[in-house]
């Protein structure tokens, strides 16, 4: 039903007269303002990123090369594990890591379901996970399986710093609250990696990255880049 002319004109009028154009001018700045800084801030994370990983691609690389040896060594195979993660706003892509289990893990995994020790569910845990071989728990437990990932943040894909990147069929089992974890890119470190690791439950991993994603700037991501060198020398959390 399409409103008489005269009152269509009128209801216009009124509305258009409820807001002032100074206000209307005031607002369209603030938002400017506002876009401009979370680009700078974004341009600013970016330029971080990029910055440490190529001096710790650099730094680390005999630490590559080591590992690189070990882990063929043990279990012939390929040196890196390739999976799909899912980043920001829901993107697949490409996901590296030493490989720090057995050639045949994921079929052994469906065999071991029944023991994971992640009390929420989503994620799979186990302290003695029977796929893992003598060189991936070293690597882990130091979190060197996790180094092939500064390719990622040069890439792209992730940061050095924000929630770790799910599994598709994780993300399938996420409720809407969880879901806002993919709202920013994933990192390589975040919030809990250093209070904890796998220790943390799942639920509290979500809390805290909602934690960090209402926080989160450059200073925060230094803050927590800092802390997680002790977290990666005690290896507290981590198998």
């Amino acid at each position: 039903m399409e409103l008489d002319p005269t009152v269509r004109k009128e209801l216009i009028r009124r509305i258009s007269g409820t807001i002032k154009p100074s206000l209307l001018y005031k607002g369209r700045i603030k938002v400017a303002a506002w876009e401009s800084m979370i680009s700078i801030s974004y341009m600013m994370k970016r330029l971080l990123d990029i910055a440490v990983s190529v001096a710790a691609l650099i730094a680390l690389l005999p630490v590559f090369v080591i590992t690189a040896i070990a882990i063929p060594l043990e279990d012939p195979g390929p040196v890196f594990y390739v999976q799909t993660r899912v980043g920001k706003n829901g993107k697949h892509f490409k996901f590296y890591k030493f490989r720090s289990m057995v050639m045949n893990a994921d079929k052994i995994k469906s065999q071991l379901a029944a023991q994971n020790e992640s009390s929420a569910g989503v994620i799979f845990k186990m302290k003695k996970d029977p796929r893992i071989t003598k060189t991936g728990r070293i690597i882990r437990k130091f979190s060197i399986d996790e180094l092939p990932q500064l390719i990622n943040v040069l890439k792209g894909d992730m940061s050095l710093v924000g929630p770790r990147p799910p599994l598709p069929k994780e993300v399938a089992e996420y409720t809407l609250e969880q879901r806002k974890r993919l709202h920013v890119i994933p990192g390589i470190t975040c919030l809990w990696q250093v209070s904890g690791r796998s220790d943390i439950p799942f639920t509290d991993q979500v809390r805290l990255d909602l934690q960090y994603i209402q926080s989160s700037g450059i200073i925060n991501d230094i803050r927590l880049l800092l802390k997680t060198i002790p977290a990666v020398l005690t290896g507290r959390g981590a198998y």
